[in-house]
């Protein structure tokens, strides 16, 4: 039982769309929400370490600002340096950054720089009022076991400067928090001035890029799968109407096919009387086609007699002129006859052999024979050679002598001539100076091709091969009868199996006729 039938076969292809469309809109969807998040996750890390860093630089800045503060102050403040301490430390433990942050200043006055207790002075903490003015100690600890002073304080030592994250307690809060800081030495004092910032406040601005970008993500994924759902549902839509005028195709493509059916059936019945009819008619136009063709070749055979004829038939009337002219002076003596006897019987003797070479090469014979090419080609020349020197044409044949063919001498031949024919006639038509017809000949893998070229300018209508239908011609007036070429044709395609084709060089026409080498075979 097939599952697919005329009827619903609208019904399938929209049910079959709806599918494929929509498979391809959820893995689509799927795949997209998958990168969407991977991306999403890759540009939170990349935040993250990015605002690390910033918060670094951010601190530095700070205390770079502050120190400038002091230098500025000390170099035009007319205070002792005592009153000048005194009032930066006031300074300091007032100053803030940000809003709602814990990032206030706090200063060591160094009392040993290589650490131990009572290492400094701590002169200003905000946060931790209770240790101002305390001695502090290096090996002090925070609730991770961490020496962060001591950390730092290497820093100091090494570079003069210190980022060092550490646990302590939140002002705000009262919480122990993880803190990072920036410690840098000012030498003139001996102070190290630092600032710092909670890490939970970091996470804070974290979280809320996080929330912000998560919620971008989310829109941008709802709008996608939106817009893919109102694709599939416009697609669907589409189907629909297309699957309504596929209905109504199918209803007409019925009616037609009905009424087309019922003209073939009354077609058949009288099909075979018109098929007979139509070959028979065929029949009748090849047969005139033959017989045109006879008829023509007839023609020029006539023709190329009368050319050969015409000097022997000269030469033969000079001697009778002669013969009478000393007939009546009275001066036919028994020699001279003698002699002009045989030179009118040497001239009859010629034109007897012309006669038989004509009759031989249209005499017709249906079997194939083995041959030299350049004898057969030396037999189309005595044909028409006449004709051609008349308008002084050069036949060039310029072939192996050794090349042999196995085929239909005859039709061969008279291939030949009408192709020869056919340049001699454009030759003669377009004036062409210094005109030639070149035969030459060359083996390849299969075939021997035989080429034919004049330099009478080449077929000027395309395709090219138009000039092989029947009854076209190129002749003024009427004067060709498109019946040659398309016999030749017939005769090397069909009869002989090679090929007859035509191009153009740069000063004419070139023929080539394919010769299957394996012709004893057929």
């Amino acid at each position: 039982m097939n599952f697919i039938t005329e009827k619903n076969i609208s019904k399938v292809i929209i049910y079959l769309f709806v599918f494929i469309l929509s498979s391809m809109i959820f893995l689509i969807s799927y795949f997209y929400v998958k990168n969407t998040n991977e991306d999403f996750d890759a540009s939170m890390k990349d935040f993250v370490h990015t605002y690390y860093k910033e918060q670094k630089i951010l601190l530095k800045k700070e205390i770079d600002i502050i120190i400038d503060v002091i230098t500025y102050n000390a170099s035009t403040s007319s205070l002792e340096l005592g009153e000048l301490k005194e009032h930066t430390i006031g300074l300091l433990n007032n100053i803030r950054f940000e809003e709602k942050r814990s990032n206030y200043i706090f200063v060591y006055d160094i009392l040993k720089m290589q650490g131990g207790d009572d290492f400094a002075e701590l002169l200003v903490n905000p946060n931790r009022p209770d240790l101002v003015g305390t001695k502090l100690s290096t090996n002090f600890k925070d609730v991770d076991g961490k020496k962060f002073r001591e950390d730092f304080l290497k820093d100091i030592r090494n570079k003069g400067e210190s980022y060092t994250q550490y646990a302590y307690t939140k002002i705000s809060s009262g919480k122990i928090n993880q803190k990072l800081s920036y410690f840098k030495y000012y030498e003139p004092w001996n102070w190290v001035i630092s600032v710092g910032i909670y890490l939970d406040d970091i996470e804070y601005d974290i979280g809320l890029k996080k929330k912000e970008l998560n919620e971008q993500v989310k829109k941008q994924i709802f709008q996608t799968i939106l817009l893919f759902f109102l694709f599939l549902s416009f697609g669907i839509f589409v189907t629909i109407i297309v699957s309504d005028r596929m209905d109504e195709f199918f209803k007409e493509y019925r009616k037609s096919v009905k009424n087309k059916s019922k003209a073939l059936e009354e077609l058949n019945e009288t099909l075979e009387k018109r098929v007979e009819l139509e070959l028979e008619k065929n029949r009748e136009k090849e047969q005139v086609l033959i017989e045109k063709s006879r008829f023509i070749s007839m023609g020029e055979m006539i023709s190329n007699i009368a050319h050969q004829w015409r000097q022997p038939l000269s030469e033969l009337s000079s001697i009778l002129m002669s013969i009478k002219f000393k007939h009546n002076i009275q001066k036919l003596d028994d020699l001279t006859m003698n002699k002009k006897a045989k030179e009118a019987e040497l001239i009859i003797d010629y034109m007897s052999h012309t006669i038989d070479d004509f009759r031989n090469f249209f005499m017709p014979k249906k079997e194939k024979q083995d041959f030299l090419l350049l004898n057969a080609l030396h037999s189309v020349k005595t044909i028409i050679k006449s004709t051609l020197k008349n308008y002084n044409i050069a036949l060039i044949i310029d072939i192996d002598e050794k090349i042999a063919l196995n085929t239909y001498l005859n039709e061969f031949e008279q291939v030949v001539l009408n192709i020869i024919s056919n340049a001699k006639d454009v030759l003669i038509e377009k004036n062409i100076v210094q005109p030639y017809i070149k035969i030459t000949a060359i083996n390849e893998k299969d075939y021997l091709v035989l080429y034919i070229e004049d330099n009478g300018g080449g077929v000027h209508v395309e395709p090219k091969g138009k000039i092989f239908d029947p009854y076209f011609t190129t002749k003024k007036d009427s004067e060709g009868t498109g019946i040659g070429l398309y016999m030749s044709k017939i005769i090397v395609d069909k009869n002989m199996n090679g090929r007859l084709r035509v191009r153009n060089t740069n000063v004419g026409a070139k023929f080539s006729i394919h010769m299957p080498k394996d012709a004893k075979k057929d």
